[in-house]
This record gives structure tokens, C-alpha cells and sequence, in this order.
């Protein structure tokens, strides 16, 4: 296998992963936050948008790779 195709077969992998944490997610009734639950709950929105970024920026690196 080429270096580019383990590099796309290993970014499927990861946002594959990443839908069915969502998805999951998505399952469970959410109760109603404490204080302390809500700072996490943002906290957990930022890291999850800063993983996405990331996850765009690694697709980008690849798809300037392949030019």
C-alpha cells in the first residue's frame, strides 16, 4: 500500500471514529448540567472543534501532498 493511501485509509479511520463518538453522544438523554458539568460541557465543544480543525488542517496537508 502507498504512503498516500495508509495516510487516506488512516484519516477515514479517524473521522469514522469520530461520527460514532458523535453518534453515540447523540444516544443518550443529556440531564441537566450542574455549574461544573456546563464549564465541561464547553470545555468538551472547544476541544471537539479544535479536533475537527485539526482533522481539516491534516486533509489539507494530504490533498497539498498529492498536488
Amino acid at each position: 500500500m502507498e504512503e498516500k493511501e495508509r495516510i487516506a485509509a488512516a484519516l477515514a479511520r479517524i473521522e469514522a471514529a469520530a461520527r460514532r463518538i458523535e453518534a453515540a453522544l447523540e444516544k443518550q438523554p443529556a440531564p441537566a448540567p450542574t455549574l461544573f458539568e456546563s464549564d465541561l460541557v464547553q470545555r468538551h465543544e472547544k476541544l471537539r472543534e479544535e479536533a475537527w480543525a485539526a482533522l481539516a488542517e491534516i486533509d489539507s496537508l494530504i490533498e497539498a501532498l498529492d498536488a
